[in-house]
Parts: structure tokens; C-alpha cells; sequence
């Protein structure tokens, strides 16, 4: 039986009246026919979302990875300018080769080239997104891959404070590259060579086993 309020009803019977269609609507919902060609309609959507998906969170992961190293290196710089001595930015592994790993931001201050107890830390950031791999390109190939900035607010050699010590460091996820690259004066700029024909680099290392 249906409810249905007539013109001179009152309010409180229209009210009633109101609430009981909506509990039948309620109750009616969805038939499994229904619902089995909702979730496989559904299904295909996400499929074909999924790849979009992927590549967006690769594409943020890498931009949040660059940007921090990128603030590092501008923290390593200042910090620099304002004490008048060498700070450095160092892979945290042992070999100080893996950026993967993270990096320190310190003040050697018993000049064995590694972080330690004597040393002054200035800040350190932990493991990089899964993916994510880093190459470096500087005057000197060889690890230690640090980057040293001298008083005078330029990259410098642990050999010698006042030579020049310059290049890229390159951060790939899947199709995504950005690059950071840092001049003979010790500046950086951060850039993706999809929109900029000068943001050359090295290419992207060879797969590397997860960390165990």
C-alpha cells in the first residue's frame, strides 16, 4: 500500500508519508545482475587507469626525491657561506656511492673524508622511493660521490678547498628524469631535460638489486 497525503493533510502525516517512500527506495537497492556489471565495468576502468596511475607516482616520487636532495644541496652551501669553512653532502652507504641510501650533510671536522663521531652533522635524509635510481657525473668518476662546498660558497675538492669540483647528479624513475646540475662556482639548478634541451647528463645506471 501506498502513501498518499492528501492537499489538507497535515504537515506531520506528509512527513510520514515522505520518509516511508524513501525506506522503500532503500530497500529496493540493486539487483546481483546489476551489481556483477557495475564491479566488471568497474574493473575495466581501473585497468586502464592503472598505467596513468603508476606513471603519476613515479612522476611525484622522483620530483619529491630531486627537490630534497636539491634543498641539500642549498642547505650544504649556505651553511658554508655562514661558518667559513667546507661542509659536505655524502651517500650514506658505506662506500659512499649509493644516493639510493640517503645522505648526510656534514662538517668533517677530523678530515678522514666519511662521517663519524667527530664530525658536526647538519642534517641527513633517509632511504630514497623503491625505483628510484641516481647517477653522478662529476670532474672526479671515482667514490667517495661527495659534494663539498667551500667558505666561499664553492664546490670544492677534499684534496684541495679552493679547486673547482662540478657536474650532475641525474635521478630516473621509469620514463621520468630530473637532473641537478651544479656549475664551476658551486650553483645548482634543478631541470628536466623533457623541457630543457641543456639539461644533458648520464644515462641511467644499470638495474640494482634491492637493498637487503
Amino acid at each position: 500500500m501506498r502513501c498518499a497525503p492528501s492537499p489538507d493533510s497535515p504537515p506531520a502525516v506528509a512527513q510520514a508519508c515522505a520518509w516511508s517512500a524513501a525506506l522503500v527506495t532503500r530497500r529496493h537497492g540493486f539487483s546481483l545482475a546489476e551489481l556483477t556489471v557495475a564491479l566488471a565495468v568497474a574493473s575495466v576502468l581501473l585497468a586502464l587507469a592503472a598505467p596513468d596511475l603508476r606513471a603519476l607516482v613515479r612522476n611525484q616520487q622522483i620530483r619529491s626525491a630531486s627537490g630534497d636532495l636539491f634543498a641539500a644541496l642549498g642547505m650544504a652551501r649556505s651553511q658554508a657561506l655562514a661558518r667559513g669553512q667546507v661542509v659536505k653532502l655524502l651517500p650514506r652507504d658505506a662506500a659512499g656511492a649509493d644516493w639510493r641510501r640517503g645522505w648526510h650533510v656534514f662538517i668533517d671536522r677530523d678530515g678522514d673524508g666519511v662521517p663519524g663521531e667527530a664530525d658536526e652533522f647538519l642534517a641527513e635524509h633517509g632511504p630514497l622511493p623503491a625505483g628510484v635510481a641516481v647517477a653522478f657525473a662529476f670532474t672526479s668518476a671515482a667514490p667517495p660521490y661527495y659534494i663539498a662546498y667551500n667558505g666561499a660558497g664553492r664546490s670544492c675538492s677534499d684534496a684541495n678547498s679552493a679547486a673547482a669540483r662540478y657536474g650532475t647528479l641525474s635521478l630516473f624513475h621509469g620514463d621520468a628524469i630530473r637532473r641537478i646540475k651544479i656549475n664551476m662556482l658551486g650553483r645548482a639548478r634543478s631541470c628536466d631535460p623533457a623541457r630543457d634541451a641543456s639539461c644533458d647528463g648520464a644515462g641511467s645506471p644499470p638495474p640494482q638489486p634491492p637493498d637487503g
